[in-house]
């Protein structure tokens, strides 16, 4: 019911029909399913439905058709969705938001999901004259881009991919997965730089090698020379068709900083994901919080949900106090798991650090312990381990005494039950395991069935491992 009897629901504009503006729109439709409180309308400027973006690596791959990476179709009493149409310009005087069509929405509520672009950096060739990209050059942000590779780039021919971070190397495996000659290259001292030490990148990067993706760290693009390749800063011309560039993004600030609203490197916003306009909001991607989240899916929902909470007032004093990133490679035949503090020396006085090097297997694993809880880890070619970890870093549980024994996936003493069953499973949706044992009991008994009750392996994909091995103990396990 409305907090005022006979009060008309307040109108709410959502610009941004990707991962995180739906999300909002589901969640408040979740909260408030008559559209009672709130009436949302949504709008976005691909004239797709809204898609999970994380997954287009896998959609470059084949493991994905664009149909099996679409998100649950918006609808209900209280949301209306408007695609192919774009935001143009912002009245805060007014709230209105006009949009290319020459029409106008007003709003009670605004929240901009506008997400970020691909950086395209300056070097010649890489840019067209109108700031796109140049001949033969494609980001991987969009289904377009997907489409746009496929086509440029046909089996056996070569591909440079400029950027060696998470997207970078899982288009690199995509592509080589399709029968393409594959470069790649970074200009940090190793690849992955922010979420990985170097000896795991040494390892990470002979595994790449081996699947034929010729890595090429610490070194600088000079101009990419179309129908050639690229030239790089010693003089060496890699051979490419076509250029992938995944050398990070930019926000979507435009429409905040023409109407006057703080920006930064994002838009600028509190706990409360309010900007510097009280009636303006924004999360996702193109919000900047001091607590960190861009770039990332499970705070960007988390986002959402806070916000759809404070919006419908069901949680009108829920706030977002930031991140606590994990990142998963999504690569075939490659498990690599990295969270927390990994960069610090390992004679840091309050640190305590455990690494297994074993370049010949492809495998490295480094945890970081600081008074008796997991602080961060990078674990590659150790999956059980991952799970295990993941689960201590999230619940602060103390950490099994044997350390090299957790890493090796060898039986110690496990957490509390109730620790255990409240870890996560899957991060992005904060899916717990007693979430997945209550679906399972109630009779999904498959991995889309548990997808379908708990959102679990829907985000990231990088749960699908854990939600099948929980799903295989638990069909072993009599009935009670």
């Amino acid at each position: 019911m409305n907090t005022v009897q006979g009060a008309p629901p307040r109108r709410v504009v959502v610009v941004g029909n990707g991962m995180v503006g739906a999300r909002f729109a589901e969640e408040a439709a979740r909260l408030d399913p008559d559209g009672e409180r709130v009436r949302v309308s949504v709008v976005g400027t691909e004239h797709h439905p809204a898609y999970n973006r994380v997954l287009l690596s896998g959609v470059l791959a084949g493991d994905y058709t664009p149909e099996q990476i679409r998100l649950p179709a918006l609808g209900g009493p209280g949301v209306t969705v408007r695609t192919g149409v774009a935001a143009t310009a912002l009245d805060t005087r007014r709230r209105t938001v006009t949009l290319d069509d020459g029409s106008r929405l007003p709003y009670d509520e605004l929240v901009l999901a506008t997400g970020a672009r691909a950086a395209l950096p300056p070097i010649p060739g890489v840019r067209a004259p109108d700031e796109g990209p140049g001949e033969g050059v494609s980001a991987l942000r969009d289904l377009e881009d997907c489409q746009r590779l496929l086509a440029l780039a046909r089996p056996g021919a070569p591909v440079v991919v400029l950027g060696g971070g998470v997207l970078g190397l899982e288009a690199a495996r995509g592509l080589v997965g399709r029968g393409m000659r594959v470069s790649l290259v970074e200009s940090s001292p190793w690849i992955m730089r922010r979420q990985i030490d170097q000896g795991a990148a040494r390892v990470l990067a002979a595994s790449y090698a081996a699947l034929g993706v010729d890595v090429h760290s610490w070194r600088v693009a000079a101009r990419w020379i179309p129908g050639t390749g690229l030239e790089l800063d010693d003089g060496r011309v890699l051979p490419g068709d076509a250029l992938v560039v995944t050398a990070g993004v930019r926000a979507n600030t435009e429409l905040a900083s023409e109407a006057g609203i703080v920006v930064d490197r994002g838009v600028v916003v509190d706990d409360r994901l309010a900007t510097s306009d009280a009636r303006v909001h924004a999360i996702g991607d193109c919000a900047q919080h001091p607590g960190g989240g861009a770039g990332l899916v499970q705070p960007g929902w988390e986002q959402a949900a806070v916000l759809a909470g404070r919006l419908t007032g069901t949680a009108p004093h829920a706030t977002y106090t930031g991140a606590r990133p994990l990142t998963r490679l999504k690569a075939e035949g490659i498990e690599l798991t990295a969270f927390g503090r990994v960069h610090e020396d390992e004679d840091a006085q309050d640190l305590e650090t455990v690494t297994i090097s074993d370049p010949h297997g492809g495998r490295y694993a480094k945890l970081s312990v600081c008074e008796e809880k997991v602080v961060g880890a990078v674990l590659l070619g150790f999956p059980e381990a991952a799970a295990t970890l993941s689960q201590l870093y999230d619940t602060g549980a103390p950490v099994p005494s044997d350390r090299l024994a957790l890493l090796q996936g060898l039986p110690t003493a496990s957490p509390e039950p109730q620790e255990a069953g409240e870890a996560l499973v899957c991060r992005c949706n904060a899916v717990s395991r007693n979430d997945i044992e209550q679906a399972w009991l109630d009779g999904a008994r498959t991995r889309e069935a548990i997808a379908d009750r708990t959102r679990a392996t829907t985000g990231c994909g990088g749960c699908v491992r854990d939600v099948r091995a929980l799903l295989s103990g638990m069909q072993g396990s009599p009935v009670g």
